[in-house]
């Protein structure tokens, strides 16, 4: 028997893109008669039964060559593979390879053919051991599978879904990562220059621009069309596997060269665009009309010369500016080819019901709100909350800033230099976020801490040096001086008594939800200058603090390591803490709270702070309240269950925290849905989690990712997980992943990567008023 495996055999395995005779129709690659642009759906390779070609179905978990139960490999060259289908459902099969094989355009990946089961043909592009040390190889092939997936989701049951490489499956945990496509049919069209008739290339330009209008409407950008990368096979294109495809409306990244990618696209400028591959079908139009590439700087000198492309120079199809170019429809239209998805275009939305939940719920709180305020109703408070115990009525809260009575000293003010403290502290007091008590700043009161842990006090008396006492107050600690006996001896850096108002920000949720290792990417995305597109600055509140906590929680955590869970407490410490300032204004003291879960479910002394405290981070762990089946294989590694009646740490602070108008929570809220990884193909959780934050606070685009973010949740979980936003005047929602992947054992086998994590941060401080530009929140606006 000859082996296909053999490299002298006419079907080498590792022959990815072997040539075949455009002539021979008898050719499992050879034209098909086929006249309908968009009847696309032709079998792809078919394997040795086409019976059984998985082209509808590449891998049905009852197909009997999926294997239920582990099994020796039958053959020596044999062993199984283990991956997800675009549905995230956990299959395996017998799988033999061929050689491995360095396809262009992609460091640090290896292509080989694959051969599943009795022989159902694949390829994998799979990111190398050793190349995996690039912390961004990853994230581009974590990126591909993202866009095939949503492709595959979007258009797979169509039948012009063949435009496209048809991802079979994918292991993105793998050692060495990978994904599969089902065999690419046809070749380059590089090899079939100066070869092709008028309606041949009448045909390609179409369908390339069928396959742009499809990908835009996916929100994505191919990036990579050009003679190599288009695949023909006499009747049909097919895009080569999306590895460099991006979100559109992303800051453009320098990619591709002249003539077929654009200039703003070889330069990265500007945000990616649709129609950016517009530029490059036109490229291939000239191309295989005239038989040699453009200079790619504009429209060729002898476009005129071409009149089969007069209307595409007339469209400005050519133009260098992806703004001057038709969009995908309307070429279409121009080119007389029929758009398969306008009559899809009022197609019922399936989250209709929940967005309009969203709606109703934050109009009735909004007439909540304003009811009682033009009653003239006293703010609600709960029991435990009287004048003498709630701290909020030692200071102006931001429902006095913005509807009067306060005297608005949260709004940064004019200072020398927002570089140091003053010299002289300010008279008005500070609460002390431990003990909700005010403190008055007292010398007497200030020490420094040694190594030990033992606190000196500090004398300044004798020291006539301006900058020398404002370094030392930079970093000494002033006593609280509220401290009785039995009670825990503590202190506040002295930056948070010296500066603007403290801004103190709890993170809320159960025990391993994941609160660490999300204040822990958010302070690495500040350390990074992630603020500083805001128009913000931050320096530490207390610099040792500041280093021991990015050295023990920070470095760790983008170093790959898994974070201990957090130790119960019999006193409430914040984790660490900034200065952040707006515009030149008064630095505003921030200082995070990060307990264990156990001790925020418990409605004991040592959360008696929350009552004081002015912004929430609710975090929201998808394995506990989505009911999703891709989900409960996560589960049982991790012993985790799915939970209808919420997080206990919710409920037992939501209850804790003093109400206002309309009997709702004044503090600012945001609801963190964490390890949004782990659901990142959903089309709701993927338009937002796949791309980056905008360089600037939009609030109209926050509040539809709060919109999308609540319609999700109340499609797959039990409403018990919306209770932050039932019960907050004022909560966004939002998609975060802290590490980007599971950890095996103590680590994350391919680092972490985090995903929007400083979205929720970013929208307390623009309800705070922190955010320039950003007023605060009147009212009910999310």
């Amino acid at each position: 028997m000859t082996d296909p495996n053999h490299p002298n055999h006419p079907n080498d395995p590792n022959d990815v893109h072997h040539p075949i005779d455009p002539n021979d129709v008898h050719h499992p690659d050879g034209p098909n008669d086929v006249n309908d642009v968009n009847d696309v759906n032709h079998p792809d390779e078919p394997g040795p039964d086409a019976a059984r070609n998985p082209l509808n179905h590449p891998i049905d978990p009852h197909h009997p060559d999926h294997l239920r139960e582990p099994m020796s490999p039958p053959h020596p060259y044999y062993e199984e593979l283990e991956f997800l289908t675009h549905h995230e459902e956990q299959v395996r099969f017998t799988v033999r390879y061929g050689d491995d094989r360095r396809p262009p355009g992609r460091p640090g990946v290896l292509a080989r053919r694959a051969s599943l089961g009795t022989g159902w043909p694949v390829v994998q592009f799979r990111l190398a051991a050793s190349a995996q040390a690039d912390p961004g190889a990853y994230g581009l092939l974590e990126r591909e599978v993202e866009a095939a997936v949503a492709l595959e989701r979007r258009y797979g049951a169509e039948k012009f879904a063949a435009v496209f490489a048809r991802v079979v499956g994918f292991d993105l945990t793998a050692p060495e990562p990978f994904v599969l496509y089902r065999l690419p049919r046809g070749r380059p069209l590089s090899e079939w220059a100066g070869r092709l008739g008028p309606e041949e290339q009448e045909r390609i330009i179409g369908q390339l621009t069928l396959a742009v209008r499809l990908m835009g409407e996916a929100g994505l950008v191919h990036r990579a069309v050009a003679p190599d990368t288009v695949r023909w096979d006499g009747a049909h294109v097919r895009l080569c596997e999306p590895f460099a495809a991006v979100r559109a409306g992303e800051t453009r990244e320098p990619f591709g060269g002249a003539p077929w990618a654009s200039s703003e696209q070889r330069e990265g400028t500007g945000a990616a665009d649709p129609r950016d591959d517009l530029w490059s079908v036109a490229q291939l139009g000239y191309y295989l009309l005239s038989g040699r590439p453009s200079r790619g700087d504009g429209p060729p000198g002898d476009l005129a010369d071409y009149r089969r492309l007069a209307a595409l120079a007339q469209s400005g199809l050519f133009s260098p500016r992806a703004a001057e170019r038709p969009r995908p429809a309307d070429l279409m239209r121009l080119l007389n080819v029929r758009d398969p998805l306008a009559a899809a275009l009022g197609a019922a939305d399936p989250l209709a019901r929940w967005r309009s939940a969203y709606d109703t719920r934050l109009a009735r709180k909004r007439a909540a709100f304003e009811n009682d305020r033009l009653a003239g109703a006293e703010p609600y408070a709960s029991p435990a909350s009287d004048a003498a115990q709630d701290p909020r009525s030692q200071r102006t809260t931001i429902f006095d800033r913005i509807l009067g009575g306060g005297d608005g000293s949260g709004r940064p003010a004019d200072a020398a230099s927002p570089l140091e403290p003053p010299l002289v502290p300010p008279s008005r007091s500070r609460m002390c976020p431990h003990c909700l008590l005010p403190v008055e700043y007292d010398e007497r009161l200030l020490v420094t801490i040694d190594a030990k842990g033992n606190r000196i006090r500090l004398d300044l008396s004798a020291e006539r040096r301006p900058a020398h006492v404002a370094d030392a107050l930079r970093k000494a600690y002033h006593l609280c001086p509220h401290t009785v006996e039995g009670d825990e001896e503590h202190e506040l850096p002295v930056p948070y008594l010296t500066n603007g108002e403290p801004l103190s920000v709890a993170l809320v949720g159960s025990s391993s939800v994941g609160k660490t290792h999300l204040l822990a990417a958010m302070l690495g995305e500040i350390e990074l200058g992630g603020l500083a597109p805001y128009g913000l600055r931050s320096r530490p509140l207390n610099p040792e603090a500041h280093r021991t906590y990015l050295r023990e929680r920070v470095q760790n955590l983008q170093q790959g390591r898994q974070l201990g869970r957090t130790g119960q407490q019999t006193f409430a410490r914040f984790a660490d803490g900034l200065l952040v300032s707006a515009g030149g204004g008064t630095p505003r003291p921030v200082v995070f709270f990060d307990l264990a879960g156990e001790d925020l479910a418990q409605d004991g002394e040592v959360a008696r702070f929350l009552m004081g405290v002015d912004a929430f981070i609710f975090v929201l762990d998808p394995l506990r309240a989505l009911r999703l089946g891709s989900l409960d294989p996560v589960r049982e590694q991790s012993g985790l269950r799915r939970r209808d009646l919420g997080d206990e740490a919710f409920a037992t602070v939501l209850d804790r925290i003093p109400r206002q108008r309309g009997g709702l929570v004044a503090a600012p809220a945001a609801l963190a849905v964490n390890k949004s990884d782990l659901v990142r193909f959903e089309p709701s959780v993927d338009r937002w989690l796949g791309r980056a934050l905008p360089g600037r606070f939009d609030p109209a685009e926050a509040r539809d990712e709060s919109r999308d973010a609540y319609a999700f949740l109340a499609q797959h979980a039990s409403a018990a997980w919306l209770k932050p936003f039932d019960d907050c005047a004022n909560c966004s929602l939002h998609f975060v992943a802290a590490t980007g992947g599971q950890a095996r054992g103590d680590r994350f086998p391919h680092g972490v990567r985090p995903r929007r994590v400083l979205a929720p941060l970013l929208s307390l401080f623009a309800m705070c008023g922190l955010l320039p530009g950003a007023e605060p929140t009147e009212g009910i606006v999310r």
